[in-house]
């Protein structure tokens, strides 16, 4: 056996092995977030879809489902993406409005190590289901902005609606963009070496009319310039508003006209 060889399979064990012995985080992620509280692990009521391999560790795409079983008065009212490797697990929580019946919300992340992402759909009754994707990915809480700093706090907080399907009245597929840097804080300048500070947006709400279509709790998780995709429920709304604000305490606020509103 050459040389060559043996060494690429040692390289091959040694990260099998690592991979076997490397300790479970969702333990105590659980427990620190979920107080422990009993989790069903299935798909009936929300499923996550992400890419086995991420092309960009940074700009991960998430697709978030929402399921209504037939017959089954209960319905998600929130949901937690949990990304387990992630220097700040908890990427986001979602909280869907009572008449929005949203089917789903699509976003962006960054992953910082081969890990487990999980999906906890709460329900109206108080219960706890979860589903789960293993993604391949590593570095992108860290990964370099995309643009440097002057050139993002020039456009901080504009943001864009782009109407993908309006079926009003009945339902929508709308995407909500927001431009910010979304700092991590764990981002070297280039330039100087020094760390970018944290600034990311914590708040996000998108209401058709007074009505909460969602809103979502984010952290470092969330990619650069946020944006959310999401099919809807439409009302009889003539706008749609959305009110965002970040840790520097900076607040962002933006509506359009909605002229394919219900009657």
């Amino acid at each position: 056996m050459t040389l060559v060889r043996s060494l690429a399979l040692i390289v091959v064990f040694a990260t099998a092995a690592a991979a076997q012995t490397a300790p479970d985080s969702w333990p105590d992620l659980k427990k620190l977030l979920f107080k422990n509280a009993p989790i069903a692990e299935d798909n009936v009521f929300a499923s996550l879809e992400a890419p086995p391999r991420a092309e960009d560790a940074a700009l991960t795409p998430v697709t978030l489902s929402v399921h209504a079983p037939l017959g089954d008065a209960r319905r998600v009212v929130k949901l937690s993406l949990v990304i387990d490797e992630n220097p700040v697990p908890l990427a986001g929580e979602f909280t869907l409005g009572a008449a929005a019946d949203i089917a789903k919300i699509a976003t962006r992340v960054r992953v910082n190590a081969y890990t487990n992402m999980r999906l906890i759909a709460e329900l109206s009754d108080g219960s706890l289901h979860m589903t789960k994707a293993y993604v391949k990915a590593a570095g992108g809480c860290s990964a370099p902005a995309s643009k440097s700093l002057d050139a993002a706090n020039a456009e901080l907080g504009k943001m864009k609606l782009r109407v993908i399907d309006d079926a009003g009245p009945g339902r929508g597929d709308f995407v909500v963009m927001l431009r910010h840097p979304n700092n991590s804080g764990l981002q070297m300048d280039q330039v100087t070496r020094l760390y970018t500070p944290a600034r990311y947006v914590d708040h996000l709400a998108v209401y058709q009319g007074e009505d909460l279509v969602f809103s979502v709790e984010g952290g470092i998780s969330i990619s650069e310039d946020p944006n959310f995709r999401f099919d809807f429920a439409r009302n009889a709304a003539k706008t749609l508003r959305v009110d965002a604000h970040d840790i520097d305490d900076a607040h962002f606020n933006a509506s359009w006209p909605l002229e394919r509103g219900g009657s």
